[in-house]
């Protein structure tokens, strides 16, 4: 291929000289023939599939079908692994990895001859981390995530993997459901591979992606083992080879505009709070100034349209079979920014179906919603001077203003040692406080946020309370839950120093969240309290990622990460001077 050429692989296998020898024979020495890799768009095939990981576990044949699609097309693909996140068995969390990943896939990305790339994600962390990475590194890039799980049946009932399980697990504490059953649960819990079949953070990560225009329309509903997940791929794979042609980079698409859209629908269908994390990570990778106050901002204005789990009542495949995504995004359309470009190379507007009509039952209208704006609410105050969040939508409208003493854990081991003591002294009106689970204190700001309700209170027929903390909470859990409170205990923020029996105070409507404690009163404290912080680790990654992570309210990236450079995707300069490396 002549030098002139616009495509990044010319730069590996179009020259006459010792570089493209050797590149070149390198392909053959895999089983390619020169003509597969002259003068076509090289696309890279990015697969997170793991057998740890139950929602990735079939990519293999999504990646064969992306590869059918780069070959229709006239490209040539090459596939390749990154590190893969499952949500259910890694410990003690995949966020501590999120960012490994995203790195992982930056570097893999820019350091190999690829024109575009499709990205293969379905794992709560692995669509995120593979998002940031492909932003940072700015190749065209087009994402294809695996579709939610065929639904579990239980007692001839629909039940999604976690928001009932939440309920199943707390009619066994409190003695309603015997081990039996419990067993029988267990036995129909997992039907199929795919991710959550509810609007956990897995199906809102799908329906981020669609609605910043990373995929194609419809892309994101798609059930795991339904055939047309199959034909998505396909067609991913052939629109990344018109991408490389046209040159269209994630940086293009991923506007501020697009961050109010995917803000938007995340709030319109009743998404998780994790979101919130990763759209703050994805925007700060292209310079998109994101905050907190932005998504309080949209909540303000957006209602629930989508009655899913665990905000509603179905489940994702029902919104599917109502028109998917781009049903939702129609019923929307007068709060999008209509004309953003999307990885289609078209607009949002022209990617819309011309017509939608919402059955009342799945999908709303704007002016008769499931549940009114502010479905997310924003706080701060003395206790999270940095803010925190609370998933309004999910919550117990009597708890959204609510006062009371606290009931303060200084780590989960703490917790899982007393909650269920008969003699905790705790009450309905008490505020569980769990602290020193934020980005450093775990580390890696484990879903921990949901913390249970004590025993002796289930039993009582208590189903809620005020939970605070500095976690995270699984977007298909449920409760009137305050979240990723910032700056965290264990950097140094308030809520390690927080007592047992300190009046807390939250009213969500009005954004606040303080406790009952003077300036003077918190300084003394800081002066004096043992905040129950454990050692940070010195060794190996989790050291790098205590150093370099930043709090919840701006994303809990690192923070040499952060920004972008001037062309990301330039290969360093000198890369093809001299002799080939390995030879």
């Amino acid at each position: 291929m002549a030098e002139s050429s616009p495509l990044k692989s010319s730069r590996w296998f179009g020259g006459r000289d010792i570089p493209g020898f050797a590149h070149r024979a390198a392909m053959r020495a895999s089983g390619f023939s020169r003509m597969a890799v002259e003068g076509r768009p090289v696309v890279g095939i990015c697969n997170s599939w793991s057998e740890v990981v139950n929602c990735n576990m079939h990519f293999r044949g999504l990646a064969d079908a992306v590869r059918r699609g780069v070959l229709t097309a006239g490209g040539f693909p090459l596939e390749f692994p990154t590190v893969s996140l499952g949500e259910q068995l890694m410990k003690p969390t995949t966020m501590l990895f999120r960012n490994l990943m995203a790195m992982d896939v930056e570097e893999s990305i820019r350091a190999y001859p690829f024109d575009a790339v499709v990205l293969l994600g379905g794992c709560d962390k692995t669509v995120p981390a593979q998002l940031m990475g492909a932003a940072s590194a700015d190749v065209p890039a087009i994402m294809v995530t695996g579709g939610p799980a065929t639904p579990a049946v239980f007692d001839g009932r629909q039940i999604g993997v976690g928001t009932d399980i939440w309920h199943y697990m707390d009619r066994v504490r409190e003695g309603t459901l015997s081990m039996a059953d419990y067993d029988r649960l267990e036995a129909a819990a997992g039907p199929s591979q795919g991710h959550c079949p509810e609007m956990g953070t897995a199906s809102t990560m799908a329906a981020i992606v669609e609605g910043l225009g990373m995929t194609l329309p419809g892309a994101a509903a798609v059930p795991a083992m339904d055939s047309r997940r199959m034909q998505v791929a396909e067609m991913c794979g052939a629109r990344a080879v018109d991408m490389a042609l046209e040159g269209l980079r994630p940086s293009q698409v991923l506007t501020g505009e697009a961050f109010d859209n995917a803000i938007t629908l995340m709030l319109s269908v009743g998404g998780s709070t994790n979101a919130i994390l990763h759209l703050l990570a994805i925007a700060g990778r292209v310079g998109v100034n994101l905050t907190l106050d932005r998504f309080a901002e949209l909540a303000d204005r957006t209602p629930l349209v989508v009655n899913v789990r665990p905000a509603g009542r179905h489940l994702v495949e029902q919104v599917f079979h109502v028109g998917g995504i781009p049903a939702v995004m129609k019923i929307l359309e007068p709060l999008l920014h209509t004309h953003a470009i999307t990885a289609t190379g078209k607009t949002v507007r022209d990617n819309l179906p011309s017509a939608v009509n919402p059955d009342g039952e799945v999908l709303a209208d704007l002016d008769h919603p499931f549940q009114p704006p502010n479905g997310l609410a924003v706080v701060r105050g003395n206790l999270a001077p940095a803010g925190a969040v609370i998933k309004t939508s999910a919550a117990s409208p009597e708890l959204l203003v609510h006062e009371g003493p606290a009931v303060v854990f200084d780590s989960m081991g703490d917790m899982m040692a007393r909650f269920d003591d008969p003699d905790l002294d705790v009450t309905a009106d008490s505020v569980l406080v769990l602290r020193n689970t934020g980005p450093r204190g775990a580390p890696g700001m484990p879903e921990w946020g949901q913390l249970p309700i004590p025993s002796k209170l289930l039993r009582q027929g208590v189903t809620d309370m005020v939970r605070i903390s500095d976690a995270r909470m699984s977007g298909t859990a449920y409760g009137t839950c305050v979240l990723h409170v910032s700056p965290e205990s264990a950097a140094g923020g308030p809520l390690g120093l927080i007592a047992d029996g300190d009046i807390i105070s939250l009213d969500a409507p009005a954004g606040t969240l303080s406790v009952r404690l003077s300036d003077a009163e918190i300084d003394e404290r800081r002066r004096t309290s043992d905040t129950g912080a454990k050692a940070p680790p010195r060794r190996g990654y989790a050291a790098l990622y205590v150093d370099h992570v930043m709090q919840a309210d701006t994303g809990c990236d690192f923070d040499f990460l952060v920004g972008r450079s001037d062309d990301p995707a330039a290969e360093p300069e000198g890369v093809f001077d001299g002799w080939v490396g390995g030879w």
